[in-house]
């Protein structure tokens, strides 16, 4: 069937029977309940009428008839902590697809049939939604996924002895049932906080940044490199001799040198006052801030 058909066979769908919404759940449940159910011959009748004559009248009421069957399933699935609305909704996808490629000719009937593609549309809706990270993509772990519920009675890690147990029941390797259990009992963590309280520096964001790879720290960390290299040299060597000397000493010496002197120590070496001292210092630093303009 063409893209086009399913579209009509789902507005046709629709228009008898609005798709679940949350604040009308409780009625829509109450209302497909009363939906009259199909005997085994009208269903083959109406079957082969769609199948043969693409009557959307007929997979609508083949849809109509079995939504209580998609709300009987998405029952199953509430322990996940979704919508029950809106497994029902993926469930009734699930269902127009089953109604689509359904054979009457096979002598099986359609709630048989269905089941599996009510199951596979809300399987994939809860993959889909349960974590912000999926957390089962290979078959093995979709598996485990939707089973391992059921052999865990309680919140305790599993024992070697669980472990070898389900994963021969389950037929899958005993190291995929260890990494699903670690995944179920993980939760989500905000990659970044949007408190002002101060947690910041405890989200991940915080130890898992990179800043030399950032691009924004290493532009500002080239300038920085560029200023104290050649734009610190180029500044200085503008200033005459007395200016360069002061400024040097006073702001350029190393810690192991016993770090920057004071205007008391130039001015005795000058044999002038700390406060001359102290108006060259200013006139030399103003002279290199429009030198160093330039690399900034």
């Amino acid at each position: 069937m063409s893209s086009n058909m399913t579209m009509a066979l789902t507005t046709s769908t629709n228009s008898g029977l609005a798709l679940p919404a949350l604040s009308n759940l409780d009625a829509y449940i109450s209302a497909v309940n009363r939906l009259p159910m199909l005997t085994a011959e009208q269903e083959s009748e109406l079957a082969r009428r769609f199948r043969d004559d693409t009557d959307l009248t007929a997979a609508r009421e083949l849809v109509m008839s079995h939504l209580r069957l998609v709300v009987s399933i998405s029952r199953q699935y509430l322990g996940y902590g979704l919508p029950h609305a809106d497994l029902i909704q993926e469930g009734n996808v699930g269902l127009m697809k089953a109604v689509k490629r359904f054979d009457p000719e096979r002598g099986v009937r359609l709630v048989s049939f269905a089941m599996h593609w009510i199951k596979a549309e809300i399987h994939e809706y809860i993959l889909r939604n349960w974590r912000l990270v999926k957390v089962a993509t290979t078959k093995a772990q979709r598996k485990l996924f939707f089973n391992l519920r059921s052999y865990k009675p309680d919140a305790r890690t599993l024992s070697p002895e669980d472990v070898e147990r389900i994963a021969r029941d389950l037929n899958v390797r005993s190291k995929d049932v260890i990494e699903m259990e670690t995944r179920l009992g993980g939760s989500d963590m905000t990659f970044e906080t949007q408190s002002d309280d101060g947690d910041e520096s405890f989200a991940p964001i915080s130890y898992l940044k990179a800043a030399q790879s950032e691009p924004t720290e290493i532009i500002e960390q080239r300038q920085r490199d560029r200023l104290q290299g050649e734009g610190i040299e180029a500044a200085l060597s503008d200033l005459d001799d007395r200016s360069r000397r002061i400024v040097e000493a006073r702001w350029l010496r190393d810690e192991d040198e016993g770090g920057g002197l004071t205007l008391h120590d130039l001015a005795d070496e000058f044999g002038v006052s700390a406060e001359r001292i102290r108006q060259i210092e200013a006139k030399a630093l103003k002279k290199m801030k429009g030198s160093l303009a330039q690399y900034v």
